[in-house]
Order: C-alpha cells, then structure tokens, then sequence
C-alpha cells in the first residue's frame, strides 16, 4: 500500500458519505466549508489521541498507546479529506513533503534555529519561492 491507495480509499468513503464530493471541492464556498469541518474534525482526532494519555496532573491514568494510533489513523483520514478538499494529490503531496523537508533542512543550515536565517530573497517569501518552483 502507499499514499495513492490511501486517496482512492479516502475518496471512495468520502464519496458514500457526500455523493457530492467531487463536484463540491469545484464549488468555492463548499469546497471552504468541507476544508473547515475537515480540518475541525482533525482537531477534535487530535483531542482524542492527548486524551488517551495521562496528562491530566489531577487524576491518575494509565497512557492508552493503542488508542493514540487509532486516533492518528483517524487524523490521517481527516487530513487526506482536507488535501483532497486543497485539490492536492498523492503525488503531489509527496513532492511538495520532499521539497518542504529540503528547504526546512537548508533553513536549519542556515541559521533558522539560531535566528539568523532571513527567509526572505528578493522579497519574495522561501515558502513563496518553493510554490513557484512546483508550478515549474
């Protein structure tokens, strides 16, 4: 399996839940409103995952490590909505994780860490630049 299948499985269950689907990530206003509960219901997985550890101080716990991945696979489920909602591909989602992992490595090289890196050339943003090289 690899991040392609994960789509197609992601599309097909978005699809029975919102026949719509497909055509609604074409629709402006739909396609903003999917993003945000996608990106809600994201949130609330998160939630979820914190809540299966001890964190509380006042109550005592035991950490739920095996609920954590079900909950991580249920953000993975939201996140890939969201990507598709962004129009944003497998393909396209490992290309740009590739060139954004490069470019944070040259930002620490360069100083990022420190306070030094100056993100900006030309006056044109690094994450700008890196946009426009993926439109190339």
């Amino acid at each position: 399996m690899d991040l392609e299948a994960i789509f197609k499985k992601q599309l097909e269950l978005n699809k029975r839940i919102n026949p719509q689907f497909e055509q609604d990530i074409f629709d402006p206003e739909l396609r903003k409103k999917l993003f945000f509960q996608f990106e809600l219901a994201m949130r609330q997985e998160s939630a979820e995952a914190i809540d299966s550890l001890s964190w509380k101080w006042w109550k005592k716990m035991d950490d739920n490590w095996d609920n954590v991945k079900i909950e991580l696979v249920d953000i993975l489920h939201f996140w890939v909505s969201m990507c598709m909602t962004a129009q944003l591909d497998a393909k396209e989602v490992i290309d740009l994780y590739f060139k954004k992992n490069e470019l944070n490595h040259q930002r620490q090289d360069q100083g990022y860490k420190e306070g030094t890196y100056n993100k900006y050339e030309g006056g044109i943003e690094d994450n700008q630049r890196l946009t426009a090289r993926l439109k190339e």
